[in-house]
């Protein structure tokens, strides 16, 4: 039998530590469309995958070299 392991998937508190941002910053990066494809869990929640993570790491790094 073949089982599928599911991606790693981060609640916005472990992104908001990892990179210590606040979730004010990581909502607005969504609303202005500079973050997208976050995905939701049944409660409405957002879960954030590796491509999200790569993205904000983009990110912060444009915002450092200015």
């Amino acid at each position: 039998m073949v089982t599928h392991k599911q991606p790693k998937k981060y609640k916005t508190s472990e992104i908001c530590d990892k990179y210590d941002i606040s979730r004010a910053t990581l909502f607005r990066w969504e609303s202005q469309g500079i973050l997208d494809g976050v995905e939701r869990d049944w409660r409405g929640w957002r879960l954030y995958t590796e491509n999200n993570l790569k993205a904000i790491d983009k990110i912060i790094k444009g915002k450092n070299s200015v």
